[in-house]
């Protein structure tokens, strides 16, 4: 089917679709909660390690606000983006643009509007041009060169999408700090390596699902095995992130002793999954997503309660 067929196919099940009324939910799962708050609190460990304890309310809550609102116009236009491929995977299907219960341009406003807002926010409410910039860029660089172009055209599309992903912690940071220094590019490495063996362990368990709405994914293209190397690689490089932030003084020894062994078991997991096939590599890869986020939370909330208070 041709990409036109495949829009002309979206938008007659758009009109056939039962006229539903649109709720405030609707709205609100379009921003992809789960995704807003896993990042949101990693900008507020990233403001949290710039300010050392030392913390201005206000100036946080609006830098919490400008991040949560900049990703979540980003997600909404992901959203709008995805739209036609998201009707053809049974777990997105039912999202209120693929089925129809929401009109694309309504949806497109809301998502430009959400990013703009995020903007304004961090630059007239946290007045800081430089978190504002990294926003902007991360905007950027999730909306257009990774859902509009690396997603649907590469493998590398979970490697380019890392590169957005890693800046909310960044806005955080710099919205203290007022500048790039080690903090922030250790920060960044953080959530850069994290990102593509969590996504690509629910890439493995739901490998059909992303071959037939036609994402070139890593585990789609280039098979398990290989996939499996790729998310080694990451989860081994995460281990002395995490000890060299520790080593210049941005966490204290907690965080090291909690990182480093975290950090060994998601490498003991990963190389476990070598030997696991058919249904028991689904269920390896479910343990690696799940594990995944249980490290992320655990090691943002260290981060913050292991801050040196200077």
């Amino acid at each position: 089917m041709q990409a036109s067929e495949r829009s002309e196919s979206l938008e007659t099940s758009a009109v056939n679709a039962p006229a539903e009324p649109v709720t405030l939910k609707d709205y609100y799962r379009l921003v992809k909660p789960g995704i807003i708050y896993s990042n949101s609190m990693t900008a507020f460990a990233g403001y949290w390690v710039a300010a050392r304890w030392q913390v201005d309310w206000l100036h946080l809550l609006f830098t919490m606000l400008g991040t949560a609102l900049i990703m979540a116009g980003g997600t909404v236009l992901n959203n709008y983006l995805d739209r036609e491929m998201d009707a053809k995977m049974e777990r997105t299907q039912n999202r209120a643009l693929p089925s129809g219960k929401m009109s694309p341009n309504i949806v497109l406003w809301y998502g430009i509007v959400l990013g703009i807002i995020g903007l304004g926010v961090l630059y007239f409410g946290a007045k800081s041009p430089l978190a504002t910039l990294v926003g902007l860029i991360g905007l950027f660089l999730y909306v257009w060169l990774y859902t509009a172009w690396f997603k649907r055209t590469s493998v590398w599309s979970t490697f380019v999408g890392a590169f957005s992903g890693a800046t909310p912690p960044v806005i955080g940071y710099c919205a203290v700090s007022g500048t790039i220094d080690l903090g922030a590019i250790l920060l960044f490495a953080f959530l850069f390596l994290w990102q593509p063996p969590h996504f690509w362990a629910l890439g493995i368990r739901r490998m059909e699902e992303y071959r037939a709405a036609g994402f070139p994914l890593l585990p789609v293209v280039r098979g398990s095995y290989v996939t499996k190397i790729s998310m080694v690689r990451y989860v081994v490089l995460l281990v002395p992130v995490t000890v060299m932030m520790a080593a210049f003084g941005y966490v204290g020894y907690f965080f090291l002793f909690g990182s480093t062994i975290l950090g060994l078991i998601w490498v003991f997991m990963s190389v476990k999954g070598f030997k696991a096939t058919g249904e028991a590599e689904v269920l390896w890869a479910k343990r690696m997503f799940l594990f995944s986020i249980a490290y992320l939370t655990f090691l943002s909330i260290l981060m913050v309660i292991d801050t040196p208070n200077i």
